[in-house]
């Protein structure tokens, strides 16, 4: 066998969970577990995970016919590989006992060890402990997928596995710990994250733009999408799933759950139309690739905010964020960044929308319990220079922390493809597939 490698990795892993993968019914006294909020959280589980497979979707229809699969599988392949990292110490990295407010304790949740019973975790006090760590897993799996649509048609697959190891242990765990821990820096500080802008959308975003300096151009950038009808498929799902990844973040079946699923759908809409109208302002005509990426633009803008807004600002942020998103999409086209799928002015403008609107219309009325603040639309100021104070952080953390990254898996492993596998398609050449 000429390359063990990943055998032994895996066999590392069996091992650990037959040694420590003992079965633990922690049974918490006076825990309030509830079977309503249960059953919603194990259904926006189901609907986050079903995100991914939407996303495979979204970016296969729009690379060129020799990469459909290619691209398709980066996407199925953060459902496995993550999911072993999360079991494993990502969920520990993540939300495990605090180390100064960056990261956690690798051991506390070492292979899952006492998350089964009736632990619950201090967020989401409501449902088992094992089921929150499943919701997050999702976040995890679909952060790094987003970011496949920035180096498409030109990564090889290994060496993408790499970089999602890397990535969702040195990125994504210490910004999920640092927003959504209870002694996290950026939630001590009141920075407000409902759904994921910030943790998932502007790291994956950031990191979108990392890869594609590093990777730099393909060798024919300007391609005609494969499947118009993927995309739209893809969106679909995406939208479908989207309300479980904000209704599902208010922790159980509840008012905030409903407020969270009403701004969703409010704030899709109103991008997807607005990318339309701004296109036909310009003098282009309506079409489906607009319309979808609108809509996904709408639904990463809302992602922070979406319990913490009303639905009339909802349709503000909706808006606003989709014609920033375009405007810079018409900027990066006119550069020689060759962001495939235009994931940072998507995600990662879009993400970084929806983190300044949110400082701008929180309102501690829609969601009292949890608000650190109003926003700058009704008269306080703090939280929206919290939130550009964060926003800046984080930029510059994803960013530098990506393109280090890339360089260390460049290191290990050459990330590009050479020009032949290129000319010939990632489908055949890295997978000896085609569709």
């Amino acid at each position: 066998m000429k390359k063990p490698l990943p055998f032994i990795l895996l066999l590392i892993v069996m091992v650990a969970a037959l040694l420590f993968g003992s079965v633990d019914l922690t049974d918490v006294k006076n825990s309030k577990i509830d079977t309503g909020d249960t059953a919603w959280l194990l259904i926006s589980t189901a609907l986050v995970l079903v995100m991914t497979p939407g996303l495979a979707f979204f970016y296969g229809g729009m690379v060129r016919k020799k990469n459909v699969i290619s691209t398709m599988l980066q996407s199925l392949a953060c459902m496995g590989l993550i999911t072993i990292i999360w079991v494993v110490c990502g969920f520990s990295l993540a939300f495990g006992a605090d180390f100064h407010g960056i990261i956690g304790n690798p051991a506390t949740f070492f292979m899952m060890k006492g998350t089964l019973g009736n632990l619950t975790f201090a967020t989401m006090p409501t449902v088992p402990l094992i089921l929150f760590a499943m919701f997050q897993l999702k976040f995890a799996v679909i952060t790094p997928a987003l970011i496949t649509g920035a180096f498409a048609e030109r990564i090889r697959f290994n060496s993408y596995l790499v970089f999602l190891c890397l990535f969702i242990l040195f990125i994504y765990a210490p910004l999920a710990h640092a927003t959504w821990h209870p002694d996290g820096l950026m939630f001590k500080a009141g920075v407000l994250d409902f759904a994921g802008g910030t943790v998932v959308h502007m790291s994956a975003g950031w990191a979108a733009l990392a890869s594609a300096l590093y990777l730099k151009q393909r060798n024919q950038p300007n391609h005609n999408p494969a499947r118009i009808s993927y995309v739209i498929l893809g969106t679909g799902l995406l939208w479908f799933g989207w309300f479980g990844f904000n209704a599902g973040s208010a922790g159980g079946a509840s008012v905030l759950a409903a407020t969270a699923l009403a701004t969703t759908t409010t704030a899709s809409a109103a991008a997807a139309m607005s990318w339309i109208f701004f296109d036909v302002m310009r003098g282009k005509k309506p079409s489906a690739m607009g319309a979808c990426i609108g809509a996904v633009v709408g639904l990463v803008a809302i992602t922070p905010a979406a319990g913490y807004v009303t639905v009339p600002n909802s349709l503000v942020i909706g808006v606003v964020s989709a014609v920033v998103s375009n405007l810079v999409v018409i900027w990066r086209s006119k550069t020689s960044i060759d962001d495939t799928l235009d994931v940072f002015p998507c995600h990662g403008v879009g993400g970084m929308m929806g983190m300044l609107l949110t400082g701008v219309f929180a309102n501690k009325a829609v969601n009292s319990a949890n608000t650190t603040g109003n926003g700058l639309f009704y008269g306080e100021t703090h939280l929206f220079f919290v939130h550009l104070l964060a926003l800046v952080g984080v930029s510059i953390f994803a960013f530098v922390g990506s393109m280090v990254l890339l360089r260390i898996t460049n290191a290990i492993t050459p990330l590009r493809v050479s020009l032949d596998d290129e000319l010939v398609g990632l489908d055949q050449s890295q997978h000896d597939e085609e569709l």
